[in-house]
């Protein structure tokens, strides 16, 4: 794993400077993933972290629906999903879910985003609705390489402008770029689920915690946290990005992940056999 220094040159160094590690954040798609996969010691390292007493929460661009199943059948403290705009987890059986726009703020944004999607896939006829756009409840995701053959970078940068022009927020995922009606992003998020789930204040917890991403919609995440760890495959977003990891794992994805956690755990004496 390699750090950045502030012009993007890499050089050798652990993650050893955190000496209290009390939760991991991290996105899903290409993060935990790779090629499409969940990686299965991906997924098994965060059984191995909450084992350990260390709290986990997800933070991805996938919608409610993916939110409800991953916050109550994964193991997760937490998840936030389209992009800071809700956020649920478990307490007592039930699960809990919350939105930063009103029932009546979503349906109004909903209407809006129906009527820009298709002035998008017109001008953009290689775009896609997202697969999972059925399972959202405030965003728009166009697919530009998921289930679509891939976009070239000039039209996916198009795709932005559109939401940027009809006055959303928009961010460009590995696969897809989302725009929404509302002034969110992730880090909003994770802020709002550590008050109500933790009583905490994110900005006093900044240290204690690690996140990993890789892609432009991760920026605030690495802006906002001291250990912030990109996978390998985000090298090709860091031109788009003012703010940066500051570790690059040298696998890519799950695989990146995988390699993250583990060298936590060499640095902080876990044994875990």
């Amino acid at each position: 794993m390699k750090l950045l220094n502030d012009t993007q040159r890499e050089i050798s160094s652990p993650l050893v400077d955190i000496s209290q590690l009390k939760g991991v954040l991290s996105d899903i798609d290409d993060t935990l993933t790779w090629e499409g996969r969940l990686i299965p010691s991906a997924f098994q390292a965060l059984h191995e972290l909450r084992e350990r007493d260390v709290k986990v929460v997800l933070v991805t661009g996938r919608p409610a629906g993916w939110v409800d199943h991953i916050a109550r059948m994964w193991p997760v403290d937490a998840v936030v999903g389209e992009n800071g705009g809700l956020w649920a987890y478990m307490h007592e059986g039930k699960l809990i879910q919350r939105y930063f726009a009103s029932q009546e703020e979503r349906r109004e944004s909903q209407s809006k985003l129906q009527k820009l999607s298709q002035e998008i896939l017109n001008r953009f006829p290689g775009a896609g609705l997202a697969s999972d756009q059925a399972y959202r409840a405030l965003d728009l995701a166009i697919d530009f390489c998921e289930d679509v053959p891939p976009l070239p970078p000039s039209d996916v940068q198009g795709i932005l402008q559109c939401f940027i022009d009809a006055g959303a927020h928009a961010k460009i995922s590995s696969i897809h770029v989302n725009g929404w009606f509302g002034a969110w992003n992730k880090l909003d998020g994770v802020r709002q689920l550590f008050k109500e789930l933790w009583s905490m204040e994110l900005e006093e917890q900044l240290d204690q915690w690690v996140y990993f991403g890789d892609s432009a919609n991760d920026e605030p995440m690495f802006e906002a946290f001291q250990y912030g760890v990109g996978v390998a495959n985000i090298a090709p977003f860091l031109s788009q990005m003012n703010a940066h990891p500051r570790w690059i794992t040298d696998l890519n994805g799950g695989y990146g992940f995988v390699e993250g956690i583990s060298e936590l755990w060499d640095h902080l004496g876990e044994d875990r056999s």
